[in-house]
This record gives structure tokens, C-alpha cells and sequence, in this order.
């Protein structure tokens, strides 16, 4: 369910969100982002609300959530499959377990990337695990096109007190993107933090999104392989008669 309004430092309306949801439905998903299905004027019994999940959609998404004497009525609603938040996932499983799920989310990102689609909201919140222990994102609030971002290096400080100030001391427009700054999204221990970086260093530089940019403003279609190198078809497997 959407809400209402969207508190800062976040920039987006309802009606950006929802043509997001819109893009997603209609793009090549590359096995990586949830696919919705959306519904309207859902009808509820009230009694099926506990007292605190029903003021909460009142007060923050009003415009999608109305009660009409003992129904609860969802005027807009998606409906995606159950997935295990990333971040929920990796307090709660071993650490092997917790570092092929870290390494699978850079392994998403770039299935993402190469399918035009840069996620917008690095945090593990918005990944997920499925049961098949498939990393995917479903958040996509700041989702966006990969060619509409400009990847920049964060620049080198002329003084040291410009890294101590409170905002940037050079300039960042609307489209700007600093790949540096992903490590900042992590928080994950050591170990998972070492395992992901060793697996995909390449996306904390400016240079790796350049490339892949290039590529599909020049018209190639990048080639996704969605299942582990065990479970593909070969060009020699037999075919039955």
C-alpha cells in the first residue's frame, strides 16, 4: 500500500511510486525484481484490522485505505510474493548461508544494471530472499532507468575542513550517483562485508556503471543467465523424443 506522503531526505510522490510499479510490470525483470499484482476496491471485514495496523493506513495512506462502517476498503493495493527482508535474513542465518546471500545482492545489482534498471535505494531493506535462497529487490520507490543516472567520482577535497562540513562542498545534481558511497549502505559484519567486496569491488567504482551504460546506449542487449551454472540447459543435453 502506498503512502500518502513520503517523509525526507526521500523526494518522490505517490504518483512517482506507482509509475515505477507501472515500469516494472512492463520491463524486462531479469529474474531480480518482484513482480506485483494490483488490485483495487478490495473489500475487508474490519474485524480482520488489529486496531493498530488500521489507524496506521488512516493516517499515512489515506488515499488508498477507506473504512465504511464495519469494511475496510483497499482502493489500491500490490500483492507480491513472501521474501525474507535481506537485512533480516543475514541476522538470522549462519554465515554461509548469510555470505552467498550478500554476494547474490551484487549478483542482482548487476543483473539489474545490465538490464537498464539502477534500484535507486542501496539498503539490504530492500532486497529480499526467497525460499530458493534467490536474492531479488522489491522496493521501488527510487527505482530507475540505469542510462537516466550520471555516475560520478566523488571529488577530492581541496581543504580539510570541506570533509568535516555538514553539506557537500561541491555540487551534486538530481541524477548525480557517487558508487564510493555504496559501502556506506552495507552494514554488514566483517566477514560478509569482505565476501561482497571481493565479489564485487567493481561496483564501488564509477567506471564499472559507465561501461555498462555504454553498452546499452550503443544497443546491446546484455545476456542475463538466470540459473546457476548446474541447472542450464546444454547445448549437448539430449532431447526426448
Amino acid at each position: 500500500i502506498i503512502r500518502d506522503r513520503f517523509p525526507p531526505p526521500k523526494q518522490t510522490t505517490r504518483r512517482d511510486v506507482m509509475d515505477r510499479y507501472r515500469l516494472v510490470s512492463r520491463h524486462d525483470r531479469a529474474g531480480r525484481l518482484i513482480d506485483a499484482w494490483e488490485f483495487e476496491h478490495l473489500a475487508f471485514d474490519r474485524s480482520r484490522f488489529s486496531r493498530e495496523v488500521l489507524d496506521e493506513l488512516i493516517a499515512t495512506a489515506s488515499r488508498s485505505v477507506g473504512v465504511d462502517g464495519d469494511t475496510v476498503v483497499l482502493h489500491h493495493v500490490y500483492v507480491e510474493r513472501r521474501v525474507t527482508p535481506l537485512d533480516v535474513y543475514i541476522r538470522t542465518a549462519g554465515e554461509e548461508a548469510a555470505i552467498e546471500a550478500v554476494v547474490d545482492m551484487g549478483n542482482a545489482v548487476k543483473d539489474l544494471a545490465r538490464s537498464n534498471v539502477f534500484p535507486g535505494d542501496m539498503l539490504l531493506k530492500n532486497f529480499g530472499v526467497t525460499r530458493s535462497g534467490r536474492v531479488v529487490f522489491y522496493d521501488y520507490d527510487e527505482l530507475t532507468m540505469l542510462e537516466d543516472v550520471n555516475f560520478r567520482v566523488m571529488p577530492v577535497p581541496l581543504h580539510p575542513e570541506d570533509e568535516m562540513a555538514a553539506e557537500p562542498w561541491f555540487g551534486v545534481g538530481e541524477s548525480d550517483v557517487f558508487p564510493e558511497e555504496f559501502r556506506s549502505f552495507l552494514g554488514v559484519p566483517p566477514p560478509l562485508r569482505r565476501a561482497f567486496e571481493g565479489a564485487h569491488g567493481d561496483l564501488f567504482e564509477a567506471a564499472t556503471w559507465r561501461s555498462i551504460q555504454a553498452r546499452i546506449t550503443a544497443g546491446e542487449i546484455i545476456q542475463i543467465l538466470p540459473y546457476e551454472g548446474d541447472r542450464r540447459l546444454r547445448d549437448d543435453a539430449p532431447i526426448a523424443a
